[in-house]
């Protein structure tokens, strides 16, 4: 049984910061990618940023520049620090990571979410 866990989210002005945090627990044997997925009103879930193992990123066009991922393999943890946070960065922030159990093949796990709003 593995579970992640954001949070972080909250209302912040136009130009602001906020930080999320996930945490996955449970009967991990090995965690290659994790990173982090949003999903705006009205549209469709789209790559924010992730990070493997060994510290390779990938981010999003939208928000290079602006936003950091960063993680601890030892405690299974991936951050996304936000600066300059636009109202269109308003969305629903999803934690994803790949795992492998004790019991399985590496399969893809999701947290249940995080609200991030950008608002004057």
């Amino acid at each position: 049984q593995v579970h992640l866990v954001e949070s972080g989210g909250g209302l912040v002005q136009p130009g602001g910061s906020l930080r999320l945090s996930c945490a996955a627990s449970g009967s991990i044997d090995s965690v290659t990618a994790m990173g982090w997925y949003r999903q705006p009103p009205g549209k469709q879930r789209e790559l924010v940023a992730t990070i493997s193992s060994g510290g390779v990123t990938n981010i999003g066009d939208s928000v290079k520049g602006r936003f950091t991922i960063s993680r601890d393999n030892a405690k299974n943890t991936v951050d996304l620090q936000m600066n300059s946070l636009k109202p269109e960065d308003t969305a629903v922030y999803f934690c994803n990571a790949r795992i492998q159990t004790y019991y399985s093949q590496y399969a893809n796990y999701w947290g249940q979410g995080t609200q991030v709003t950008v608002s004057s």
